[in-house]
């Protein structure tokens, strides 16, 4: 090895160990605060490194474009909040850690985060353990606010279920009732799978296959090989993040849509910015979108979040990062108390002001599941679109049509006595 070889390898070595050491990035307040007044301390675990890296950016700038507001509105109880974000990798292990940190060394009052649905279900967990409300921004898997629901967790991010709902009969209607479906092999995709799959059935469609693929694979092609053979008239794609960039990429390079209709559950601003032009294609459910000129207050979002990461339109994910710590904010002031068992009172049955929701219908967080109840936004790529005009919402579907209730979901809530 010679010796600039070797010094590059011990400067990455070094590089990555000081960064496995570093502490939270810490977003300080600002507006008028007294300087004797303690901060109100908001910890968010969301993924900057990874396959889920640049969905998670968004949440968190999202955040920090609410932590402005905040602030500049007064705070929490009269006093500044700070937000002190976390790597999470998209891993539970790491995750969990960072939420112990986050409560026994930083004190952070609340917990916020997640994209993997994995994360979000060990967060869940330990929220419960610590005795700290946590929010799921962005983990969508239906056990979070189902089977697994648990007092301290709420989730602003709709359900898998709801997710595939949302469009499921305009994909059955539109392409046909024999489907194949390319699938993340963790809770999120065996979710989606599961609920499409239901309704499928329901209506007398047929699954003919299902590739479980590992989350981070980077060639689908032997999964595309799968189903080119298994001959589906609709290819449902439930990867997601890079994944779902790489997918799509190697689908179309692969001729599978002029074979196929392709499309899926979710879909994502990130994700049909980073793909070529010949793979932006097929009927998708987005969670929220930016471009909604009849409704109050998304325009004045949209431009303060362009300030906020130089010239970028908000998507969902920003959108939940927002939202999530607006709705954090409102619950504390309303309860006048920090301690999470008035907060998670003060919580349930929130409702998002329309500065807030940013969509009609009056999102809320649902009492008995603390699932929020919003909308779906479902519809297709534009083809040949350029950024940010990328999807047509064909539709705004409200989640309270197409959810399942708290019980049907498996809730079953309980409180410390």
């Amino acid at each position: 090895m010679n010796v600039i070889t070797r010094n590059l390898r011990r400067r990455t070595v070094l590089g990555g160990a000081a960064a496995a050491a570093a502490g939270a990035m810490v977003y300080p307040a600002r507006g008028t605060f007294a300087a004797s007044e303690t901060p109100v301390r908001i910890g968010m675990i969301d993924p900057q490194t990874g396959t889920y890296a640049g969905l998670g950016t968004s949440e968190i700038t999202g955040a920090k474009v609410a932590l402005d507001e905040v602030n500049k509105a007064g705070g929490i109880l009269g006093r500044p909040v700070e937000l002190l974000v976390e790597d999470s990798a998209a891993d539970p292990g790491t995750a969990v850690q960072k939420a112990r940190k986050l409560v026994n060394s930083d004190k952070v009052n609340f917990l916020m985060g997640s994209v993997s649905s994995a994360v979000a279900l060990s967060l869940n967990q330990a929220a419960e353990e610590l005795k700290t409300l946590y929010l799921c921004t962005g983990g969508h898997t239906d056990q979070v606010t189902g089977t697994q629901c648990r007092w301290t967790t709420f989730r602003t991010c709709s359900t898998t279920w709801m997710l595939t709902a949302g469009n499921f009969q305009t994909l059955f209607d539109k392409y046909g009732k024999n489907w194949y479906f390319i699938t993340p092999d963790y809770a999120f995709g065996h979710s989606l799978e599961k609920d499409y799959s239901e309704q499928l059935v329901k209506a007398g469609g047929k699954v003919l296959g299902n590739a479980l693929a590992p989350l981070g694979t980077t060639d689908f092609s032997s999964y595309l090989i799968q189903a080119r053979a298994a001959k589906p008239s609709v290819l449902i794609m439930l990867t997601a993040g890079d994944d779902l960039v790489n997918s799509l990429k190697q689908a179309t390079q692969f001729g599978l849509d002029k074979e196929m209709a392709i499309g899926g559950a979710l879909q994502e601003l990130e994700v049909l910015q980073a793909l070529p032009a010949a793979a932006r294609l097929g009927w998708w459910t987005f969670e929220w979108w930016w471009d909604q000129p009849n409704q109050p207050h998304v325009a004045d979002f949209v431009a303060a979040y362009k300030a906020a990461s130089g010239g970028k339109v908000p998507s969902a994910r920003s959108w939940f990062g927002f939202a999530s710590l607006h709705a954090l904010a409102l619950a504390a002031n309303k309860a006048k108390a920090l301690d999470t068992m008035s907060a998670v009172k003060a919580m349930e049955g929130l409702e998002l002001p329309p500065e807030v929701a940013l969509q009609p219908n009056n999102p809320f967080y649902r009492a008995a599941d603390h699932q929020l109840i919003a909308n779906e936004f479902p519809g297709y790529v534009i083809p040949n679109g350029t950024y940010p005009n990328l999807f047509h919402v064909a539709d705004i579907v409200p989640e309270s049509k197409i959810g399942k209730s708290a019980a049907e979901a498996g809730c079953k809530m309980t409180y410390p006595s």
